[in-house]
């Protein structure tokens, strides 16, 4: 039974990590290059570059994971939260895709029995499942930033990623099948 929760908790959290990815994908595929690059005040994050500091995480964190501490020595944090090195749309998605790559790369061979291995974070030991849990929600918090700021960009001309603003009782009908 426990191998039975192990094995679902590892699909389980591999299947959100995935939706996360797919709803920051919409809310960038949504953005112009300007569009990406552009931060809503000198103090904030532009969608571009909370994506490069998620790309730099994830190369550091699932790089080496079951062997290597996930703070690496070549991490250089502070430069993931500037985009000068990145003139492009193009470029962007190919960081993108390349930390994603890293982290399901890592995730995917794990068994039940891994869960319990202990794992560090700039020196602090976790265990494989709460190394999961807190990059899952780090990543969903900045993932929530892109949705935000992408939508405050688009304003009334963006596409919603769930459920429009007052359509919940027709969303809920069609659900479960009623008129």
């Amino acid at each position: 039974m426990e191998d039975n929760i192990s094995q679902h908790f590892l699909e389980t959290t591999i299947k959100v990590f995935a939706l996360y990815k797919k709803e920051a994908e919409g809310a960038m595929a949504q953005l112009s290059e300007q569009e990406l690059f552009y931060a809503p005040t000198p103090e904030s994050n532009s969608v571009a570059v909370i994506a490069k500091h998620l790309w730099g995480n994830m190369l550091s964190r699932w790089t080496d994971f079951l062997t290597s501490d996930g703070e690496k020595d070549w991490r250089d944090r502070d430069s993931e939260f500037e985009a000068a090195d990145i003139k492009t749309k193009a470029e962007l998605i190919k960081k993108w895709e390349e930390g994603w790559a890293c982290m399901f790369n890592a995730l995917n061979p794990l068994t039940p029995a891994d869960l319990a291995r202990k794992v560090y974070i700039r020196g602090e030991e976790y265990t494989v499942l709460r190394a999961m849990q807190r990059q899952l929600a780090h990543y969903s918090s900045h993932i929530g930033q892109i949705v935000y700021v992408a939508k405050m960009i688009k304003g009334k001309g963006w596409n919603t990623l769930s459920i429009p603003k007052g359509k919940s009782k027709e969303f809920n009908q069609q659900m479960f099948g009623k008129k």
